[in-house]
Parts: C-alpha cells; structure tokens; sequence
C-alpha cells in the first residue's frame, strides 16, 4: 500500500538573497529529515518543497520581488528553524513550472 504524502500550508517564511545571488528558504521545521528534496516554483507566487516521500510543503505568497531572483538559481539552501535555533539546513535543486503548484 503506497504512502499518502502529506501537505502543509507554510505561512511564515522568509527568502533571502546574498551577495552572490543565492537563495535561502527558512521555513519552521518539521518532524522527520528531508530524503532527496526538491522545490518547484510556479514563476509567480506559490512554491512546493518535497521533504521527502511523504511530506511536502506549500509556500504562498512568495513576494513578486523573489520572483527573478527564485529563477535564477538552480538549487536553494533550506533553512528549517525550531524557535531561533537551525534544526536543520539542506541544498535543496529548484525547478520553475508554467502553471500553478498551489494547492
């Protein structure tokens, strides 16, 4: 019997850029340590970031200014936060799709 993946809303998320350009996701943790995450960005407001087999979560309301920089990168660091302190960090490949992945 395959496994339901289960999704999540993230409402409280930050992307920041460097001065080189590159892209850092923090997000609140999550039970559990990403296995062969990915990040699919719709181009415009809405991204989904695979944890692994059985968890994703949707990040809405990406503000437009991310929106270039998002797209010019291949892979993002994700930042998972328990209160202040870095649960977790992880190089996470991103790839940008023509239609919507909210959910």
């Amino acid at each position: 019997m395959a496994n339901d993946i289960v999704t999540e809303k993230e409402t409280e998320f930050n992307i920041l850029q460097n001065a080189a350009g590159e892209i850092m996701i923090l997000i609140s943790a999550r039970r559990g340590g990403p296995e062969n995450p990915r990040f699919v960005f719709d181009g415009q407001t809405s991204a989904l970031l695979y944890r692994n087999r059985e968890n994703a979560i949707v990040l809405e309301g990406i503000d437009p200014k991310a929106k270039s920089p998002l797209q010019s990168v291949d892979e993002v660091l994700v930042v998972e936060l328990d209160n202040d302190e870095v649960a977790r960090e992880y190089m996470v490949p991103l790839r940008v799709v023509k239609k919507s992945v909210a959910i």
